[in-house]
This record gives C-alpha cells, structure tokens and sequence, in this order.
C-alpha cells in the first residue's frame, strides 16, 4: 500500500481525502502543538484522518502472513513463491502444538501491541478534542464520534481474537502500568457504548459528507454484537440500517467493482483510492492470475488461489448441487462450471473462464501455469488448485505498466447486515424474519428458496455466509465463534487437507480452434499434512511484552 494517510475512504455520497499534514505526526507533542491542532474543525479533521486508516488496516491486517481465508477450506497460499505468505498460513491451519506458540500466534495473528497503540491515540483525541477544540458543539460531538467507532473497532478485533483484554478510556490519569484483564462482558459494553454514542451522534449518509454515518455506526454495530451474542442489538441495529436506504446491488459482480459514488447501494464502509494522488493498493499484485505478468515475461500474481473445496461450495443456478465425485479421481470430463451459479462466476477464475480478453490457462505449462504445492520450487504464479481470484481483483488493471490497484475494496455492506439479521433472528427464534433476510439474499442471484425452520435454518445462514460473503475476511472468524472450528471438517477446520484440480491439455486443435481440445482433471491434495483446530485457539496468547510489563496480568490458562 502506498501513502496510506493520503487514502480516500469512501463514506457517503462524496469523499473525504486523508492529507499528509504536519499534524498527522503522532509523537508526544506540547499543549501549545495540541491547541494548534484541535482549535479548528478543518485541523482536527486532519488528525481524525490518520485514525481513520486503521478501519483499513483492520480489514487488510487479518493475519501477519495475509487472508485469514487461508486458515479454512477456501484458499491455499502458496503460488508465487514459498516465503512466509506461504508457510506461515500452512502452519497456523496444520495446528502443530509445536509450531503454535505463544510468541509464533501473538506474531503473526495477535496484534495486540499495534492496535492498543492506536486505542492510546483516540483516548488522546478524545482529550484533545475535549481540552482544545473551539468549533461549534455540533462539530465536536461529531468528531468525538467518529473517535469514537474507531476506538470501538479496534477494540472489536481484540476482543474477537483475546476475550479478555484491557481497557482503556480517554481518562488518562487512570492510566496504569499494571492493570488486570476485563471481563468479557464489560468488553462487550465498552464496544457496545462506543458504538451506540457514534450511531446517535454521527450524521446520516448524505450530510456526512464522506466521512464516517450513522448507518456505518448502526451497520457495524450488527457484526460486533454477533460475537457478543447479544441478539436483540444485532436485530435492532440492522433494523435501524434497514430505514437508511441501503439495498442490495442488482448484480453480484458490481458490488466489488461500482464506488459509493458511482451510486453503489449496497456498500456502506468502502475505501476509494486515486491513481493521480499515488493513492493505490497492492491486492492485484497478489491475487491477479500469473498469466497476467507471463505474458510480459514478468513475475508476480497467484499469491493465494481459491479451492476445491470453496468451488464445491456453489449451488447450481437452479439450486442443489452438482455431484462432484467424477472429479476427485481423474477424468476427461468437463466440470460442470458453466452451470454454477452467479457467484461463483463473480468469485472464481477457472479453466478456460473470460478474463481480460482472454481465457484463463491454468494448467500444466498453460500462461498462467500449474505447480505442485511444495514441489515445484519456483512456481511464480502459477496455480496449486487449477484456479484464480476473480473476486476483489481488478479485470481492468494493467498490472505491468501500474503497479497499484484502484478498485474499491470493500469493508462492510448491506447484505452481511442482512446475514447478521438473520443469524440473530434465528438464535431469537424469529424464523420468518431469518428466512425473509436469506431469500432476498438467494433472490439477488436467482436461486430458489423455501423457508426453514430448526437445523435445516441454521445450515441455510452457514451456506449464505459462506458463499456469499467469501474472501471478505469473515469465514474464519465466523467458525471460531461459532465455537465449531475444532470439529471434524466439514463443520469445523480439523481432520481435512485442502484440494485442487491438476489439469494436463491435450491439445488437439489449433491456436485458432480449440474445440477438439481434450483436459485431463486430476483431484490432488494441496496440503502436506491434515488441517487442525486447536481448542487453545479460540484465544490467542497474551503476548510476553504485556506480561513482563504488566503484574496484573496472567497468560490464559489454556496458554500456560
């Protein structure tokens, strides 16, 4: 990512740009340097600016080693070179008591030092702002706000990896070397306080002005309180979301490429970026099929792939499921691809699929390439499953002539509001509203649905969510506080390896004719080892640094 304090995160009809100013330098600075910058609406919006990164740094910043989706069954990292990116996540997913250690978890999953580094920079906002700022009521409650559902995200994400955590408030002469856990209760309410004072005080989406709104505040509120369990919130928060005028996309596929401000309705946290300002992303790099740098004698791409096991995820677009067992063997039959429904299309490149007007080649010495996971030791690109990203990656972004990306990246939208409704409706035994929110779901992309009611329910809402809210950053998540991820795969994440499809071409036709051409599909595992869940792994280990610092403190049972 490059200069991310410039980045424009798009929160309502128009868009706010982060500048780099003199007042973004987050050193201990004098009461004169504080008074400068608070005093003024216009300043102290630029020093709310730099907070707001973290609310990208939040969706990016999963796990150390890249998507937490390469902890479960729907991607293998491992493609363009065998680095970190690539053992790191293998390892966390393979659960050896041997590898998961307090300071290997906290390293590349914990992020307990970087975000209580930015909790004590919106407790010092909140003084500042408090102590300083001379614009109008209005303007401050707003700005408090904002600090406000900043400070209760990043709380958020360490409460959903830790439980037990520490909390801290804008009372900074409590502050304290030494000071004991919080229960999980009073994490929750703390979250919750933040949440509920940003919802009542922000602007609704057409006054803020690309800033942060109310509906953000009301939206995010249902995530949060899914892992809470407090369900009446979660209804009554979507509720509230529901009245502000967000709606489901037409399409599928433009929900990750249409702006707010190229009127996408259904996107209500989504970062914009300017390929003029230098403000770009590095996704494409990642994740765009290698073929994309082959053809220019380049190397880059193919960092992580989708699976087989996500690509059996899909429904057919008339409903149910293909049988999948010609192909977890070998065979020259065709997979029944083209019979996948619309999200499928939109999320996954496959053999012989459109892209950038050309077809996808990810078979053995294809222009996108095959390699064999942990054999081939150069595979630069190249495919260990026979598939690609198409989802979140940009179809227009020349990869060799701009290195950086500037399709949207989304961090939260309506229709994940419309799961959380779901899943909370069906927990208060709510079923027509839980069926109500899955059918407008399934209906966006033409697939039938009947109502459901006990198990069969709860299955529909683990489906939707699996499928329709892939490689967003939440299947993992999901599965911990589920409190599932230790079970015997499919349920959980243990006793599996992950698969993909070798595909040799034999090639029978001409460059110009490729009708008779002939692929041979071959089922292979793309792990070296089965896939395992610790139950220690619901909580991540209180880092060493807090515990030599803290006499307060003591590592979780589970840990010691």
């Amino acid at each position: 990512m490059k200069n991310i304090y410039k980045v424009i995160l798009a929160l309502g009809l128009s868009f706010g740009a982060f500048s780099c100013t003199p007042y973004l330098d987050m050193s201990p600075t004098d009461s004169v340097s504080d008074k400068l910058i608070w005093e003024t609406t216009e300043n102290a919006e630029y020093h709310v600016n730099y907070l707001y990164t973290y609310l990208y740094d939040l969706l990016m910043n999963q796990c150390a080693a890249g998507q937490t989706e390469a902890l479960t069954d729907m991607m293998k990292y491992g493609s363009y070179n065998y680095n970190a990116l690539c053992f790191i996540p293998s390892e966390i997913a393979y659960g050896v008591e041997q590898t998961l250690t307090t300071s290997y978890v906290d390293t590349y999953i914990g992020y307990w030092g970087s975000w209580y580094s930015g909790i004590a920079k919106t407790n010092k906002a909140l003084v500042s702002l408090n102590d300083f700022g001379k614009m109008s009521e209005e303007d401050k409650v707003r700005l408090a706000a904002e600090i406000r559902f900043i400070r209760a995200s990043l709380y958020f994400d360490l409460m959903k990896r830790y439980k037990e955590i520490i909390l801290y408030d804008e009372d900074l002469k409590a502050y304290s070397k030494n000071k004991a856990l919080s229960t999980e209760e009073e994490g929750w309410d703390f979250i919750y306080n933040d949440l509920k004072f940003a919802a009542d005080n922000l602007p609704a989406k057409e006054d803020a002005k690309g800033r942060l709104s109310n509906g953000m505040a009301w939206a995010f509120m249902t995530r949060a309180m899914l892992y809470a369990e407090r369900w009446e919130v979660v209804k009554t928060a979507a509720e509230e979301v529901d009245k502000l005028g967000y709606a489901l996309e037409k399409n599928y596929a433009d929900v990750f490429t249409k702006g707010i401000g190229a009127g996408n309705t259904e996107a209500i946290i989504q970062y914009q970026f300017d390929r003029s300002n230098d403000v770009t992303h590095s996704y494409d790099f990642y994740y765009t099929p290698g073929g994309d740098y082959a053809i220019k004698e380049e190397q880059g791409g193919g960092y992580g792939t989708p699976t087989q096991e996500m690509v059996e995820s899909y429904e057919l677009a008339t409903g149910g499921f293909p049988n999948w067992t010609p192909w977890h063997g070998t065979t020259t039959d065709t997979p029944p691809y083209a019979k996948l429904e619309p999200r499928f299309h939109a999320t996954i490149l496959y053999n012989g699929a459109e892209w950038k007007k050309r077809k996808i080649e990810p078979f053995v010495d294809g222009i996108d390439g095959w390699c064999q996971w942990n054999i081939d030791r150069e595979p630069m690109g190249r495919t260990t499953t026979g598939y690609y990203l198409r989802k979140m990656v940009d179809e227009t972004h020349d990869v060799i002539a701009y290195s950086g990306g500037v399709q949207p990246l989304m961090i939260l939208r309506y229709a994940e509001v419309l799961l959380n409704k779901a899943e909370a409706c069906y927990h208060l035994d709510q079923t027509a509203d839980a069926n109500a929110a899955i059918k407008a779901i399934r209906e966006r992309v033409g697939l039938p649905y009947t109502e459901k009611g006990g198990s069969a329910l709860w299955d529909a809402i683990r489906q939707e969510r699996k499928v329709e809210l892939a490689f967003e950053g939440l299947w993992y998540w999901d599965l911990r506080r589920w409190g599932v991820a230790h079970e015997q795969y499919p349920v959980g994440l243990s006793g599996y390896q992950q698969h993909g499809l070798k595909i040799e071409k034999d090639d029978n036709g001409t460059e110009k004719d490729e009708s008779d051409d002939v692929y041979t599909y071959t089922y292979v595992s793309v792990d070296d080892q089965d896939r395992n869940f610790p139950q220690k792994m619901y909580r991540f280990p209180l880092p060493a640094s807090e515990l030599s610092n803290n006499k307060d403190v003591f590592q979780y049972p589970e840990w010691k």
